[in-house]
């Protein structure tokens, strides 16, 4: 059977395309506005056609036409739009507008086009977990609406991705879309790896293994090497880093926690200020932004290397990304792991490529 076929918009440095291809599609097209990503793209082969361009110039008919498609060869529609205006930290960034109010709301909008114009038969849409957040609830809703209008049934869930095997505790908003005349809704995978402190014996006999831990996954690249830029780890609190226990952070010099000598107020930073990786437990979100003194750092009380951050984020050694020190971190803090992406992907492929290919072919 020829392999489903993808558009993939927004897509960032290549996260949840990488995850599709793992699971056995082709990507057809690719664009994102940004060139490091898009430079990225071509160099590891993930699409077809890969382009850089504002989204909202994309003309979906002429682009895969190109490369000798037409829209009815597209099976499925991926990405996520730009998330600032969902995040945590549009709480703290008061001057800032959020949601569908956000100048950038537009990107939403543009996945809905991409729905309408190209009729795919599954979609897979993703977001960062504060989409279905009370204050955003207007794009949550549109998403909703709009799907119900271009007849497709949803399933959506916030994933932790450590419960699929991802050295990371991140959580994403995943929806999938299926055309109605497709198939019913789409049924998540479940989950194959469980918080070790919340084990019990029916999840042992269901075969749920402990979260995979940051030595486990970066243990191996802990060795000598050139610092890779020209700053200490914590900035000018460098000397408090080295007194954080490992997968803690600035709030152990608190006086709630009974530091003898506090050095901040609780819950006067953002979570992720001074904060350092416990070798036996997994990673907190890999932010998109590099900071000095903002982590997770290494237990080491170093900054974590490009090469453990992919890991971190599943992405394979030989993945090549492009760009400054800074462009590489943003295009992996800002991706999707592909461990997660490929366990959705093979269900999808399961449930209606291969099951049901003479009803969708």
């Amino acid at each position: 059977m020829n392999k489903p076929k993808i558009v993939s918009i927004f897509s960032g440095g290549g996260g949840i395309d990488l995850g599709f291809k793992q699971a056995g599609y082709e990507v057809l097209f690719a664009t994102d506005y940004w060139q490091p990503a898009v430079d990225t793209l071509l160099l590891n082969n993930s699409a077809k056609l890969a382009k850089c361009s504002d989204i909202r110039n994309i003309n979906y008919s002429d682009e895969l036409f190109s490369i000798g498609h037409k829209i009815n060869d597209v099976d499925l529609l991926v990405g996520g739009p730009p998330c600032p205006a969902y995040s945590k930290s549009r709480f703290y960034r008061t001057e800032k507008k959020r949601a569908l109010e956000d100048e950038n709301s537009f990107t939403l909008f543009e996945y809905f086009r991409a729905l309408e114009e190209l009729k795919p038969k599954v979609f897979f849409f993703e977001n960062v977990a504060g989409f279905v957040f009370k204050p955003h609830r207007a794009a949550f809703d549109a998403l909703l609406d709009v799907a119900d209008q271009f007849n497709y049934h949803v399933t959506y869930k916030v994933i932790n991705s450590a419960n699929y095997g991802v050295a990371q505790t991140r959580e994403r908003f995943i929806c999938v879309g299926v055309r109605k005349d497709v198939g019913k809704p789409f049924i998540f995978p479940d989950e194959t790896h469980c918080n070790p402190d919340k084990l019990i014996n029916a999840d042992l006999f269901e075969e749920l293994k402990p979260w995979v831990t940051c030595e486990e996954i970066i243990g191996d690249l802990d060795y000598d090497l050139p610092e890779d830029v020209d700053m200490e780890a914590g900035s000018k609190h460098k000397h408090l880093l080295k007194e954080i226990p490992p997968g803690d952070n600035y709030l152990y010099f608190t006086e709630k926690r009974g530091h003898p000598n506090p050095q901040f107020e609780w819950r006067s930073r953002y979570w992720s200020f001074l904060l350092k990786l416990s070798p036996k437990k997994p990673s907190w979100t890999i932010q998109a932004s590099f900071s000095n003194n903002q982590g997770p750092f290494h237990w080491k009380n170093r900054f974590l290397r490009i090469s453990e951050i992919k890991r971190i984020q599943s992405f394979p050694d030989d993945y090549e990304i492009t760009g400054s020190f800074k462009d590489q971190w943003r295009q992996i803090g800002n991706a999707v792991p592909p461990l997660l992406v490929e366990q959705i992907a093979s269900s999808i492929k399961k449930q209606f490529f291969v099951q049901h290919k003479e009803k969708i072919s």
